[in-house]
């Protein structure tokens, strides 16, 4: 049984992955093949990149990351969600998949959109607006259901990639402190941050000395100078309308 099985690896799914496989919980995201973003010509209002960056891009990047953060993946649908039991939802829940195996986690994050008729089985709040379903959730994306969380544009976050990063993080961290795992922060300090002050180094934290900070930079800027050396041959994704229409 994994500790957080992630459904839909969109840029909110990508970002609790990160944090929840970096604080040591065995973490599965299963991927349906292709996030919205992909629909994206150009990425221009997520901060760090002046003159914005191919959408795609930025979604092989964020998926290399969850990777180097020890997060998994699987390529699939996952068409419904059960209670292991009844009467005990801590023992975790099954994951039924399109042709695959079922799965089973700890703890579910729904960061699929639009689709997420997979939660039926479960009382978590959908609310309908037009032809979307939404889920009604905490500031941490707790449901009405313990262990199962939203995160992003299911969760009813604006549909920006900034924000819904930003609440996948938000959502990670929730399920950390729920998973009751000693874990201080994510944060990697430049040596005697917290040992020059008599601490010990919290848990999730890291000290490096400046060689090693060096080498990591160096390590950084190879894998960006990498990626962006030439362009992607791939192109958008088109709105599925639009593509009815023509064909």
């Amino acid at each position: 049984m994994r500790d957080v099985c992630i459904v839909g690896g969109g840029v909110a799914g990508l970002a609790a992955s990160i944090l929840t496989a970096r604080a040591g919980l065995d973490t599965l995201v299963v991927d349906g093949g292709e996030s919205i973003l992909a629909r994206n010509a150009s990425l221009e209002n997520y901060p760090g990149f002046p003159d914005g960056i191919d959408a795609r891009r930025y979604l092989q990047l964020t998926r290399e990351q969850a990777r180097n953060a020890g997060a998994t993946f699987e390529l699939g649908r996952v068409t419904g969600v059960e209670p292991v039991a009844e009467d005990n939802l801590e023992a975790g829940f099954v994951l039924e998949t399109d042709g695959g195996e079922p799965l089973e986690a700890r703890r579910v994050i729904a960061a699929s959109w639009a689709d997420s008729d997979y939660l039926v089985p479960l009382d978590v709040g959908r609310i309908q607006r037009g032809n979307k379903h939404f889920v009604s959730v905490d500031e941490g994306g707790r449901t009405a259901v313990d262990g199962i969380y939203a995160a992003g544009r299911i969760a009813g976050e604006p549909h920006q990639a900034i924000v819904a990063a930003g609440h996948g993080a938000k959502v990670g961290f929730a399920v950390i402190h729920d998973a009751d795992v000693n874990f201080y922060q994510d944060w990697v300090v430049p040596e005697g941050y917290f040992t020059g002050r008599g601490r010990e180094v919290p848990p999730g934290c890291e000290e490096i000395d400046d060689e090693e900070r060096r080498r990591r930079d160096e390590r950084a800027r190879e894998t960006m100078l990498e990626a962006l050396s030439e362009p992607l041959a791939e192109r958008p994704t088109m709105h599925p309308s639009v593509e009815r229409d023509r064909s």
